[in-house]
């Protein structure tokens, strides 16, 4: 039996997830990115080093999120799907706000 506050989990889970990779990348590739930790918050840019902390953080909040809340299948269709939804909308959130300053919204499209 799927209980809610586990798809919930799952669904936070891809979130975080998905929130991990920009920073981590970043943070690999030697590029200063947005953290919560930049001056103005989220806008300003945080050291490559900040970046790989705060994305392994993500990483590791992630995992206990997805593989520490009850038992996560990956084949089944109610978990990928939470997982799946956090991953996108997160994903579509943080694309439109990073997008406003490193040039990948243009005003005219998605």
């Amino acid at each position: 039996m799927m209980s809610w506050p586990h798809l919930l989990s799952y669904f936070f889970g891809g979130a975080v997830l998905a929130n991990a990779v920009p920073h981590l990348v970043s943070g690999m590739m030697g590029r200063p990115f947005q953290t919560p930790f930049a001056t103005p918050r989220g806008e300003g840019l945080s050291s490559s080093t900040l970046n790989m902390v705060w994305g392994f953080a993500n990483l590791v909040l992630g995992y206990f999120l997805v593989c520490r809340v009850g038992y996560f299948d990956l084949r089944n269709a109610a978990h990928a799907l939470a997982l799946g939804l956090g991953m996108l909308l997160l994903g579509l959130m943080i694309a439109r706000h990073f997008g406003r300053f490193n040039g990948g919204n243009a005003p005219d499209r998605l």
